[in-house]
């Protein structure tokens, strides 16, 4: 299926959307790396937009104690597939990653 055609100033719009929210995801990485906001928060506020839609790999890298190796094991022993979004966890999976990132 072919992308929709877009008027030249429906790109720009879209384009511009997507780079803010970029940063904003950008800002909350910075903010759990560097122990400004924990996990816990951020996973309370998974119906945003920004937060929901961030890749659950790439949430739990960006906190302190946890690399490749080791995000990638946790969401092996949780069973949550590599893509999955935070919005898209099931209930009890997003209990076991808050009890298990605490």
């Amino acid at each position: 299926m072919p992308a929709p055609t877009m008027t030249p100033e429906q790109r720009a719009a879209a384009l511009e959307k997507a780079r803010v929210v970029r940063a904003q995801r950008s800002e909350l990485t910075k903010k759990l790396s560097m122990g400004i906001m924990s996990a816990d928060e951020a996973l309370k506020k998974a119906d945003d937009p920004v937060i929901g839609r961030m890749k659950v790999k790439s949430f739990v890298n960006s906190l302190p104690g946890y690399g490749k190796v080791k995000t990638e094991k946790l969401m092996e022993e949780l069973g949550i597939p590599e893509g999955r979004r935070i919005q898209g966890l099931g209930t009890k999976q997003m209990e076991n990653l808050k009890a298990a990132l605490k």
